[in-house]
């Protein structure tokens, strides 16, 4: 059996998302710090916190919308 996965993409992100993830499973804590390093700026902030102006902006949004599906993405794959 073949499993897919289906993302969503920009307009989907809230200030708060993915922090239950975070909070809860070292692995997807670990996306985050990986992808704060890779961009350079604290995206785990912005997406936890916000605020909204600056995570709608699209080069916010779109990492924040791609790490948080990877976080989850990590947890399941891990479970």
């Amino acid at each position: 059996m073949k499993t897919a996965f289906i993302f969503p993409g920009q307009g989907a992100q809230t200030v708060g998302m993915g922090a239950d993830v975070d909070a809860e499973f070292p692995v997807a804590a670990e996306v985050f710090r990986a992808a704060n390093d890779i961009l350079g700026f604290d995206l785990r902030r912005l997406c936890f916190e916000g605020p909204a102006d600056q995570l709608n902006t699209t080069t916010i949004s779109q990492p924040a919308i791609f790490t948080v599906s990877a976080a989850i993405f990590e947890v399941l794959r891990s479970e």
